[in-house]
């Protein structure tokens, strides 16, 4: 599975591995970066399992991590990547998404959030995209669903976190035959 570097004027997705993420140790320390997430990167030794795994599940072809590259402010933001892929059912979830504060609210995640759902659905033919999102994450509902996904229900109580909390996650999707009046609308100057 060779995947192509996604790129635009803003933003370049590369392939996120071992050899790379030390680039983003200093934003990975950054309080509550991912309070949201059942994943620990807090520590050097903590994001460095937290790549391995994704490593892993990249060479058994069910994630594809990418490392964000702010072309605007030339420095690298964070991750992002493609998971729970499931290549039989052509679906996929876009999400483990997390870019420094400097970096948010700047238009950096709709430029990556486009060039993501272009690759699923153009190159790859994906049939949907799913996001799955805390539901006390209102910055990342809201931002999901300026993307056009639909709410598509929640799972209660469905995720083990760091602190002992089961949160219930907020499910959305995006289906391929969605996408072209979407990229219309939503995502016309990109």
């Amino acid at each position: 599975m060779i995947i192509p570097t996604l790129e635009n004027s803003r933003v370049k997705l590369s392939l996120l591995d071992l050899s790379n993420y030390n680039h983003l140790e200093a934003i990975a320390q950054e309080k509550d970066l991912i309070f949201y997430s059942p994943s620990d990167i807090s520590t050097p030794e903590k994001l460095k399992r937290y790549v391995e795994l994704a490593v892993d599940g990249y060479y058994h072809k069910t994630i594809i991590p990418f490392i964000i590259y702010d072309k605007k402010k030339e420095a690298y933001a964070g991750s992002t990547r493609f998971g729970l892929i499931h290549w039989k059912n052509k679906l996929l979830h876009i999400g483990w998404t997390w870019i420094g504060k400097d970096f948010q609210g700047t238009g950096l995640n709709a430029n990556m959030k486009f060039l993501m759902l272009q690759y699923a659905f153009e190159s790859l033919e994906f049939e949907k995209v799913e996001f799955r999102i805390d539901e006390r994450n209102m910055k990342s509902l809201r931002a999901v669903e300026k993307l056009g996904a639909k709410l598509e229900g929640t799972l209660r109580k469905d995720t083990l976190m760091k602190d002992g909390f089961r949160r219930s996650t907020c499910c959305y999707g995006i289906l391929k035959e969605e996408w072209p009046q979407i990229k219309a609308t939503i995502f016309k100057n990109y």
